[in-house]
């Protein structure tokens, strides 16, 4: 940049202060009073004059674009009601005090509520740290643009305002909190507390694993009369859930989907049981797909293990919304039956509203039941639950609206009693811990 063209910017980047109006209105009440003959020496001279030198000591002292560095520190991936931070570093080279602002445009995806500014002072040649609290509010990739600073002159007769080109993108992704809660509770043998039941594993389904000397406590049942006489020692067969099948997980991102419970869409829950799901599967060394659809089929990930399968899944699900569109449940299953031709556990995340409007849900999961281990999770309206339900003393208005909403509650039992297949109705927030447990449930008894 040509030195004509930088001392233009760095006189267009101050702006005047109240201070500075303040002092040219004092200046212009110094022209009212009369002074000595001399033109020269009239109070309203001096007073300007004063002014202007004041002014241009002020402009000269107060810190240029050079002599301070702003940088902006933010995670990549947030998950969604996942809290982050994001920290701001200012540095000055300025060899007096600096007061400052610092003003950032924090979009709501991110939890911001538009234009935050931030005071801070800074010792001559110092660095300072700010931090702000971040939550990721609605999923999809965030822009965060340049960061302005607002340089107060020493005596606030002046402002520099500087603009610091930046660009940094943040991605909202679905949570992992509730698995690595789901995986610390594991840990500590406490998933009692999130929801998940200890299940009796009755031996049905469960393959042999090996055999071992008889313990008192140990099933009678379970003795191998073969090794004992073999070896004159009591032995009894020890057995294993069976492991290595598959689990599909359906997910349907249609219209009834995108209802709310509480502040966020039921889809937004349905992602999360998704991902707790699949990481449970797999840490029971199943393997596990998934099948996105609405109108038509999102995506479609093959059963895998591992945590480049769970990265996958989580990837396609970063970036689905559910849609007010009717979910096309023909050409889901027939995506299915395409591409999963061995028997798995079908898991299908969604809901119905009456026996006609589902038809095409009843049907499908009957067809697919032929196949495979059919398991349907409806996502119940607990709106629709607390309206049927009105007060002993409500209004008239209350009671035709819970008689409407008992009606509908009504017509969505009969279509989850014709599905055919085994249906959990759990309300979106407790979705999760339901699902896990249903799914331990048919392992235990090997329905696989």
């Amino acid at each position: 940049m040509s030195a004509p063209r930088r001392w233009l910017r760095a006189l267009t980047s101050v702006v005047p202060t109240r201070r500075l109006a303040l002092a040219v209105a004092c200046t212009a009440v110094a022209w009212l009073v009369p002074g000595p003959a001399v033109a020269s020496l009239a109070p309203g001279v001096v007073a300007t004059v004063a002014l202007f030198v004041a002014v241009l000591v002020d402009a000269v002292r107060t810190p240029s674009a050079r002599a301070l560095r702003v940088s902006r520190r933010l995670p990549a991936e947030i998950g969604l009601g996942d809290e982050e931070r994001l920290a701001y570093e200012v540095s000055s080279d300025w060899p007096s005090p600096v007061t400052l602002d610092l003003v950032d445009r924090l979009p709501a995806a991110l939890g911001g509520s538009g234009v935050r500014t931030m005071a801070l002072r800074l010792a001559p040649v110092a660095t300072a740290h700010l931090e702000l609290p971040l939550s990721g509010r609605a999923r999809g990739a965030t822009t965060l643009g340049p960061v302005a600073l607002r340089v107060a002159s020493p005596w606030g007769l002046l402002a520099r305002v500087i603009d610091v080109p930046m660009s940094d993108e943040v991605r909202v992704v679905p949570s992992v909190a509730l698995l690595r809660r789901y995986r610390l509770l594991a840990v500590q043998r406490r998933l009692r507390d999130a929801g998940v039941r200890p299940v009796r594993r009755r031996g049905a389904g469960l393959s042999f694993d090996a055999l071992r000397e008889y313990v008192p406590g140990d099933d009678p049942r379970h003795l191998d009369w073969k090794a004992t006489a073999r070896r004159g020692v009591p032995h009894v067969r020890q057995y294993a859930v069976e492991q290595g099948q598959s689990v599909i997980i359906a997910l349907d991102a249609g219209r009834l989907m995108t209802q709310l419970a509480g502040d966020r869409p039921r889809f937004e829950y349905a992602v999360a049981a998704t991902l707790l799901l699949a990481d449970v599967a797999m840490h029971s060394r199943d393997k596990v797909g998934l099948l996105l659809f609405d109108d038509e089929v999102r995506g479609f990930i093959p059963p895998g293990t591992g945590v480049p399968t769970l990265r996958r899944m989580r990837t396609l699900l970063s970036g689905a919304r559910a849609s007010l569109v009717e979910p096309d449940y023909a050409a889901a299953f027939r995506t299915l039956a395409e591409r999963q031709r061995t028997r798995a556990l079908v898991v299908v995340l969604g809901d119905v509203v009456d026996p006609r409007a589902s038809r095409a849900v009843i049907q499908r999961t009957r067809h697919a039941a032929r196949r495979h281990v059919t398991l349907f999770l409806a996502l119940r309206n607990d709106t629709l639950v607390q309206a049927a339900q009105p007060a002993a003393a409500g209004t008239i208005d209350e009671a035709w609206r819970g008689a409407a909403a008992e009606a509908l509650l009504g017509a969505r039992a009969r279509a989850l009693s014709r599905i055919g297949v085994q249906v959990v109705d759990a309300p979106p927030q407790a979705m999760a811990p339901a699902l896990v447990n249903r799914y331990l449930a048919i392992k235990a008894r090997g329905e696989l």
